[in-house]
């Protein structure tokens, strides 16, 4: 048994929804109950599918759906609620690139977000991209991380939610990033999130002295993360979630039990089990299962 979750961030679309399931309907494929999970200004809807072949069915699926509005995750039914959450922090978590935006502080902000995308896109080397990116930073006051901090991260709409919610029904979070640590530490206690592990900038006299410490955490550390934190809990890769939008991210989107890209480069979003476009965070929640009152919110 399957699960199709979709979720419209208009209920006016779903009638979009509807043809598309009738298509399946005519494929031969047994559609099942439908429930609706209760979201709030939308649309959020379980419906099972009696079908074997996953792979197949999500590429029928995916060509349906092409071109709406709608965020969808298909999957086995069981198992759904994952025990372990991992999360990228930049353009995942929160709004920004840190680097970025410490880059516009110290005046090359251009220079620094071209090699950003080409990272985040695959097209470099993580490593050496993450290196001179911080080496245009040297001499920055830090000071201005605290401001950058204060004036620029935001928790995108409904972190805080999908981190909460899984750690009150026995989840562990990890916040994991190819960014910094002076981000990560505030990141992860404003959105409730249980450990953070990311890059350290190295600083001398007040001033960051444009270099990062190292080993440099990246792709493979990410992974590492992945299951590391599997392994302490005692669960299988298949009761993970891990969530993000960069080529740095791929490596555990792909190693989880459920892969999500959020906002991501089309090389991630190539690769995942399903992906976020249209809706926020909460969305991680709904592909899980649960129910909008079931959501811990503030």
């Amino acid at each position: 048994m399957l699960v199709l979750t979709t979720i419209l961030p208009h209920v006016t679309a779903n009638d979009d929804l509807e043809a598309s399931l009738a298509v399946l309907e005519d494929m031969g494929i047994r559609i099942g109950q439908s429930e609706d999970l209760g979201a709030v200004g939308g649309v959020a809807v379980d419906t099972f599918l009696e079908a074997d072949d996953l792979a197949v069915l999500r590429q029928v699926v995916t060509g349906l759906l092409a071109g709406k509005a709608v965020d969808f995750c298909l999957q086995p039914a069981i198992g759904r609620r994952k025990r372990l959450l991992i999360a990228d922090m930049d353009s995942t978590i929160i709004n920004v690139e840190c680097i970025d935006e410490l880059a516009d502080f110290a005046g090359v902000k251009a220079q620094v977000s071209e090699i950003t995308e080409r990272a985040m896109r695959g097209e470099l080397d993580f490593d050496a991209a993450l290196r001179e990116r911080v080496e245009m930073l040297k001499g920055l006051p830090l000071a201005d991380l605290q401001r950058a901090y204060d004036e620029r991260v935001r928790l995108n709409p409904g972190a805080r939610s999908l981190v909460r919610t899984m750690t009150a029904h026995g989840a562990r979070a990890f916040l994991v990033s190819g960014g910094f640590s002076f981000f990560t530490s505030r990141v992860a206690q404003a959105a409730g999130f249980d450990a953070n592990r990311a890059n350290t900038l190295i600083e001398a006299d007040g001033m960051l002295a444009g270099t990062v410490g190292e080993p440099i955490l990246g792709r493979e550390a990410k992974l590492a993360a992945l299951r590391e934190e599997a392994a302490a809990l005692d669960i299988p890769l298949s009761a993970t979630l891990a969530v993000g939008d960069g080529a740095n991210d791929l490596a555990m989107i792909e190693a989880a039990g459920l892969g999500i890209a959020y906002r991501a480069k089309p090389i991630v979003a190539a690769q995942a089990d399903a992906k976020v476009d249209h809706t926020d965070l909460t969305s991680l929640l709904y592909f899980q299962g649960y129910r909008t009152e079931e959501f811990v919110t503030d």
